[in-house]
């Protein structure tokens, strides 16, 4: 009943900018934990971000931290990433996840039982 759709994604160079939207249906924000994900060709699923919309609390992967903001608007059942000073090295499909029970650090994809389809975002000159 929970459904997650990523959006936003798409080419720039480097040093640009992009903001990816999570919109869930099917429920509230407020229950749960929203993260994004990212996985590169060969690479396994990193997490990049977690919101607790309960509290607002935020995490940032140390890759991504002073770059990327997560933020959420409840009335619009979407979470956001604002991605500035993108690197070819941010290249990967993102994904929006979402938890209803406790988070651990560092964020692990199997405690996510909701995703969405992913948004390609590619960062080349």
């Amino acid at each position: 009943q929970l459904q997650l759709v990523e959006s936003g994604g798409g080419l720039v160079q480097p040093g640009g900018s992009l903001r990816l939207s999570c919109t869930i249906s099917g429920s509230t924000l407020e229950r749960y934990a929203i993260a994004w994900f990212r996985q590169a060709p060969g690479k396994g699923r990193e997490g990049v971000s977690c919101i607790r919309l309960k509290d607002g609390s935020v995490n940032y992967a140390d890759s991504v931290r002073r770059r990327f903001t997560i933020s959420s608007d409840d009335a619009k059942n979407t979470v956001y990433l604002q991605m500035n000073s993108l690197r070819p090295e941010d290249t990967a499909v993102y994904y929006c996840a979402a938890r209803s029970g406790m988070i651990s650090i560092p964020l692990k994809a199997v405690d996510f039982g909701s995703w969405g389809q992913g948004t390609q975002v590619t960062v080349s000159s």
